[in-house]
This record gives C-alpha cells, structure tokens and sequence, in this order.
C-alpha cells in the first residue's frame, strides 16, 4: 500500500485527523526518500474498548501510506503500572491484545502485511537498552531509538513524554524523533473513555443489548456539542473509518438522512435539528457493524478461552468468601470522585442554613446536593463553578431532600473556620475521573458500603500540602488535565 501516493499524499493520510505534529519537516524529509517507520505503544492492562478504534484509524491511515508499522505491548509498563498483577496473566493479555487489535485492523478492512507487534520485556530488561532509574518515561522514550523508529504516535495525553524524548535522546548520542499526537476522546459519561470505568466505555465483545444499554445511558444534552462522547466517537472513529454516518427518523422530523461530513452533523445537532435519540440510534447502528466481525472471530473456543483467561471474573476467582478480598481493600481509587460544574444553587425549601445545588457531573441528569457552603461561598460564586465530588457515598435524605454527592472541600479551624470548595485544573469538564497520583487504574465502588466506613477511614489522610494542592498520604489528587487546588488553605484537612 503506499505506493502509488506522492510524498505530499502520504503526509497528508499520516497527519489527517491529528490533533499535534512535532516534528513535521523531518516526517516531509524522510517520506522524499523511503516510507516512514512508525510505532504506537499500549499498556497491556485493561480490556481493550471502542475508542480503541480512534488509533487503529490513524494506524490504518499508516499502513494506506505505506508506512512500517510497530505496534509495542508494553507489559513491563502495564506491571509498572500496579504491581500487582502477576506475569503469567500479562503474558495472557498480551496475546490477548494482540489477537483483538488484528480483529480491529480486518473488521476496517486493512491489511496486516506491513504490521509488526513486539513486546516491551523482549528488549526493555536487556542490556542493550540502558533502563536502571529511568523507569516509565524513560523506558517509553528509548523504545524509539531500540525499535529504530522514525516516528512516535500516541494520544496528546503522552505530549510530556514526546518533549522529553525529543530533548535528552540526542545528548544521549540518539536521533530526535517525530511524535504524531491524536485528540482525546470523551467516554460517554462526558469524560475519558477509560478500560477502569464500565460505564465510561464499550467493550470490544459486548453483546448490541450491551451496545443499547450503554448508549442508552451516555450523556448527550440536547445541542450540547462540548464533551458529548456520542458525537466525540462520530467525529473521531465513525467518519474517519466509514467516510459517513446515517440517521433513521420519522418523515415529521426530517427523515432519514446520510452526513458525509461531520461539521454537518456537529451543526445540525448544535441547532437541535438531529436528537440525541436519533444520534445514540446511527451510532449503535455502526458500531455494531464494526463489532460483529470481531464478535464472529471470538466465537471460537481458543479465542473464548483467551478472553476469560487474560481477564478473569474477579467474582468466580476468589477462594473462600467472594466478597471478602476487594471489599476490604482500603485504596482511594475506591472513591468515585468527579469534576461537576454548578449548575444551580437555591434555598432549602425547610433549612435555612442549607442550600440545594444541581450539580453536572457527567450523567444524563445533574445530581442534587445539600450543603452549607453558602455560608462561606456566596451563592453568586457557586453559579457555574467547577467542583470536586464524591458520588459513591449512600444518599442521605437532609431535611426531606436526598443528596446525591458530597462536595468536597478544605477547611482550616480556629477562632473562625474557614471552608473552600477543591478546585479542579482549568479546562475540566464534568464528569472526569479525579484520582489519586498511583492508583489511576483501580475500579471506584458503585456504592460504598456504610458499614464499612470506607470513606471514613480514607479521609483522615486527605489534607492540603504547603502548595495548596489536595492530597492523599503525600500523594496528589489529580485529573488528566493536572492537580486538584484550592484557592489558599495549606494545610487544610479536605472532607
């Protein structure tokens, strides 16, 4: 594939649809003379799901421009990642990765010549590449001088690890390689697509009620064109993959009708002329097509196998009591903790020091929380703010009023207490998963149990360091964007 394309062709299929280059001019240099060698890596820790798909399109815009292609399954990152699990079952999830990422590849119909997989303890854990004290970023940044790559793609999240490699290989003797960045993708809660949050993604195997079920729930506000995971996954793998989407509607409101550009779609359903209803149906419609082909291949014994090997029904695999081993875990990506955005504040209709505020956090309705912020946040500056939440505690009705989350907030006492909400990094969106620094991949309870005093036992640790960054045991709160703040209170406890 390739060859009939000019250079300029072939740059343009390898940039299209990015959402960064570095490195343009050497790309434009190499592809005067010979294809282009390029990896993407991926750990190989949770199962595999739709956004999946968003690389594979980049991948195989690659392979169409003729392009050498390696794709890395960095185990070792993956165990880095938790430490926990064992190395016969990353073995099984590389194989795993591997036979479902070729299913993906063949159900959009690009062929694999021009493919190679690798596997990072093949060559990370040898002595030609010096890995001691590098670790993670370091051992990401010298893949691309091992795999003799001229390029390196990923998502935009992975910017800080493509400066670093472009700033300290060449004073380690090696070439300065391209990075080609793609956007991130909203899940359909409205945040990250992410293997750790069910809800947030669609797995690869999930049966169409699966399909239904989850784009039934997804967060899509009429007109609402930010964050809209729905419209997220048109634009980013339905147009680039199939060059068109289609919508079936009753004739009284505009009837069926085939977009073949997606600024198209994003106007009409900014105007409110396509529903979210018909959108979550075109969708389902097309990812399934997508998914039945790799559906059919894992029909067969082996594959079954793989997939239930690699991972395994935490439920059926635990000796003795089967509720005993997780639920006693004390480890804060147990909290479902989110970015929400304010989007009403009033009185309680029966206390007067508590004030309900609908808060945005991501889901099909905004969340009702009784607090009594306002006595220290006016009610002004509660309007629209972006806060941090806690959304797996029980709800407790508070004066005839059930609140759905918790607010969380620092506070300092003394003669007069003072209280600040947390404030999440500028250009969060509702619905983001808020984690603790080292424990990004763990799955939130859906509810805490209040006999067990979970959320108690892990706020004592939950204080406010010197720089007004939120923490837990010394180590930070975070987004993907950066740090959960607040405005002044070091030192503060957070509750």
């Amino acid at each position: 594939m390739g060859e009939q394309l000019s250079p300029d062709e072939k740059l343009h299929l390898i940039t299209r649809n990015l959402q960064e280059v570095l490195g343009e001019e050497k790309i434009k240099q190499v592809l005067a003379e010979r294809e282009l060698k390029v990896y993407w890596g991926t750990a190989t820790t949770g199962k595999p799901h739709v956004a999946y798909f968003v690389p594979m399109s980049k991948i195989a815009d690659f392979l169409k421009a003729g392009c050498e292609v390696t794709i890395l399954f960095a185990d070792l990152h993956a165990f880095l990642d938790n430490m926990k699990a064992p190395w016969e079952l990353l073995e099984l999830r590389v194989q795993y990765y591997e036979q479902v990422i070729k299913a993906m590849l063949e159900s959009i119909g690009v062929p694999l010549d021009k493919l190679k997989f690798i596997k990072g303890t093949d060559f990370q854990l040898s002595r030609s590449v010096i890995t001691c004290g590098l670790l993670y970023p370091g051992l990401q940044a010298l893949d691309e001088e091992y795999l003799k790559v001229d390029a390196q793609f990923g998502g935009v999240d992975q910017r800080k690890i493509f400066t670093l490699a472009e700033k300290y290989l060449p004073s380690l003797g090696y070439a300065k390689r391209s990075h080609l960045m793609n956007p991130m993708v909203p899940g359909l809660t409205g945040a990250k697509m992410s293997s750790s949050e069910e809800e947030s993604k669609i797995d690869l195997l999930d049966r169409k009620e699966d399909v239904k079920k989850k784009l039934k729930k997804a967060f899509c506000e009429p007109g609402n064109i930010e964050n809209n995971g729905v419209l997220s996954f048109v634009k980013h793998v339905l147009f680039p993959l199939v060059g068109e989407f289609s919508i079936k509607r009753d004739p009284k409101f505009g009837g069926d009708k085939t977009y073949t550009d997606f600024e198209e779609v994003e106007k009409e359903f900014g105007e409110e002329l396509i529903h979210p209803g018909d959108l979550k149906a075109g969708v389902e419609v097309a990812l399934n097509k997508l998914l039945d082909p790799i559906r059919k291949k894992f029909e067969s014994p082996e594959l079954r196998k793989l997939s239930n090997t690699a991972y395994p029904d935490p439920s059926k695999n635990r000796k003795g009591n089967p509720k005993v081993a997780e639920e006693d875990e004390l480890v804060p990506s147990r909290l479902d903790i989110r970015v929400g955005k304010v989007i009403s504040v009033e009185k309680h209709p029966d206390a007067d020091s508590l004030y309900l505020e609908k808060i945005d956090v991501g889901e099909a309705e905004p969340r009702t929380v009784v607090s009594g912020l306002v006595a220290y946040v006016s009610q002004e500056a509660l309007q629209d703010r972006l806060v941090v939440l806690l959304c797996n505690l029980k709800p407790q009705k508070m004066r005839g009023v059930e609140s759905q989350a918790m607010l969380l907030c620092a506070s300092i006492e003394g003669e007069t207490r003072r209280v600040e909400p947390l404030d999440p990094p500028e250009g969060s969106s509702p619905g983001e998963r808020v984690f603790v620094e080292g424990y990004e991949t763990g799955k939130p309870d859906d509810k805490l149990n209040p006999k067990k005093k979970l959320w108690e036992k892990l706020q004592v640790d939950l204080k406010v360091s010197g720089q007004c960054v939120a923490q837990w045991q010394d180590k930070h709160l975070m987004t993907k964007l950066g740090h959960i703040t607040c405005k002044t209170l070091k030192g503060g406890n957070i509750s």
